[in-house]
């Protein structure tokens, strides 16, 4: 476990994660149907007061719709989570066709001829005029399949310091770095039971919200098998009713 202060962004810790993830026996999923996705983990350094802002936190209807929340007190806010070592976590455009204003990591669909980390970079690059190169890979985590018709296959990055980040608005309502010590927290992951699904729904929490599957559960991975060196399955763990359009 992390302790309270930020984790510095060197080449200690790039080793540490590519040494961490290969020693990962990554698990595939069977398309079966599904078309194939590709997420970007983006590893990059974060300032608490320059990234710690949240200009348009969730609305009160978006946290009405989260399940189990009893006793919780949640306002939709992920202000005060950036500080060192970071990932990137984005707000999806609220005109989207699909999973609008929810949260999510760069990324989109595998196209033909494309492998998940070119599908990465590209997705990048379009959301957030993020330019990265084949050599930032440090990793690669289970493939995560949704309930919307996709697996997931999720491409751990390096940004290293300060890059240029222009988000799309079309595609990006806000952008967050998200510190560390904030994916380690004492009382994540939280899992839920729903009416609809016997599987438990995982919930990470940051800041005054919750991320779920299949944000939350690549985050979890990222968390157990490239920070703390140890091994989970997340592919089971399920989404909550509303993302699974």
């Amino acid at each position: 476990m992390l302790g309270l202060e930020p984790v510095p962004l060197d080449e200690h810790l790039r080793a540490t994660l590519h040494e961490n993830l290969q020693c990962h026996t990554r698990l595939e999923q069977p398309l079966e149907g599904r078309r194939h996705a590709a997420v970007a983990v983006v590893v990059i350094d974060s300032d608490s007061v320059l990234h710690g802002d949240d200009p348009l936190p969730a609305t009160e209807a978006e946290l009405s719709a989260i399940p189990g929340t009893e006793g919780l007190v949640l306002d939709g806010s992920v202000a005060g989570t950036a500080g060192g070592a970071s990932v990137i976590l984005t707000r999806r455009a609220t005109a989207m066709r699909a999973h609008a204003g929810q949260w999510a990591l760069p990324g989109g669909r595998v196209e033909p001829g494309e492998s998940p980390l070119d599908a990465a970079l590209r997705e990048l690059h379009e959301e957030l005029r993020l330019e990265l190169g084949p050599q930032a890979l440090i990793g690669t985590l289970d493939d995560y399949p949704t309930r919307s018709g996709y697996v997931i296959t999720p491409v751990v990055l390096w940004a290293g310091g300060q890059p240029e980040i222009h988000p799309d608005p079309l595609e990006v309502r806000s952008v967050h770095r998200v510190a560390f010590t904030e994916l380690c927290r004492p009382d994540s992951p939280r899992f839920v039971s729903i009416p609809e699904s016997d599987r438990p729904v995982v919930q990470i929490p940051i800041g005054g919200d919750l991320i779920h599957a299949p944000t939350g559960a690549v985050l979890l991975q990222f968390r157990r098998v490239a920070i703390e060196g140890t091994s989970e399955r997340v592919h089971h763990y399920e989404q909550p009713v509303f993302a699974w359009r």
